[in-house]
């Protein structure tokens, strides 16, 4: 069942600091937490405190609201995501992403782990998202449709911003981080996939997988967030290597990449706000 948004942010702006505008969201991923340790000026919420919404289940997730500053920029960041193979519905998951659109971002910027299915971007590498492919068994915005959120049919053209991108290729090469770029497609999970699965995905045109991100980026340009997505590469997938698929090494791989992502997404922030001038 929606909780009415004017239910949700009655709550949130309980908190909101005097003055605060947020110029991007940002979800963190599996193993992401860092980045959020790198904010100033926080001000959290649990999820479980906002109307509609629960704390996740998922080893890595805080389930934390977080407004503050990274690297001097104001941002909302959602610290842990909500899965679908947690039971989660899909209207918790728009609940989140219209806060942020709530509360003032015009932004979007996803983080995630994945497998990769490019043998050139290994474990601990990153890699942009350009596009994505919905494998999930249902799409969000399936049911009424409230005008006064977002329009009934959605372009997905440019779903993954292309100005935003050039941003991210530019804050990766003054880095000196090596950025791939890819397709992602998007699982339900929580099994990982099979070998066979893999090499449909691959066939399809996938370089990356996990069990996240589309959602999340469909309701993002159905309230028109611009998203800009970079995973964080935690395992060859399926098939693909020699070792085991686990979470436990998702987490591992996550935190080597996310030691480039801690330098990354700060300065795209930066980036950003000075090309918004």
């Amino acid at each position: 069942m929606n909780t009415p948004m004017s239910e949700v942010m009655e709550v949130i702006n309980r908190y909101v600091p005097k003055g605060f505008t947020p110029k991007a969201g940002l979800i963190l991923g599996s193993g992401l937490s860092s980045l959020a340790e790198q904010m100033t000026n926080v001000v959290t919420i649990p999820y479980q405190a906002i109307p509609g919404l629960h704390a996740g289940g998922v080893a890595g997730h805080a389930s934390l609201l977080a407004m503050g500053y990274l690297n001097n920029v104001p941002i909302v960041c959602l610290r842990g995501r909500l899965h679908l193979y947690e039971g989660t519905a899909y209207s918790s998951i728009r609940t989140l992403i219209q806060i942020v659109r709530h509360l003032g971002a015009s932004v979007l910027v996803l983080t995630c782990a994945a497998g990769s299915l490019l043998p050139e971007a290994g474990p601990g590498e990153v890699m942009l998202i350009r596009d994505h492919i919905n494998f999930h068994p249902g799409n969000p915005l399936v049911g009424p449709n409230d005008e006064s959120i977002g329009p009934r049919f959605v372009s997905m053209d440019n779903a993954y911003d292309r100005g935003l991108r050039e941003i991210m290729e530019t804050a990766a090469n003054k880095l000196n981080i090596k950025l791939h770029q890819g397709v992602y497609i998007s699982t339900l999970g929580p099994s990982f996939e099979t070998p066979a699965e893999i090499r449909a995905f691959k066939i399809w045109g996938a370089d990356a997988v996990g069990m996240s991100v589309v959602p999340e980026t469909i309701i993002a340009r159905h309230v028109g967030l611009r998203v800009a997505c970079v995973a964080a590469i935690t395992n060859p997938a399926a098939g693909m290597g020699t070792e085991d698929i686990t979470h436990e090494g998702t987490l591992h791989y996550g935190e080597i990449a996310a030691r480039k992502l801690v330098k990354l997404i700060p300065e795209f922030l930066q980036e950003m706000q000075h090309a918004a001038g």
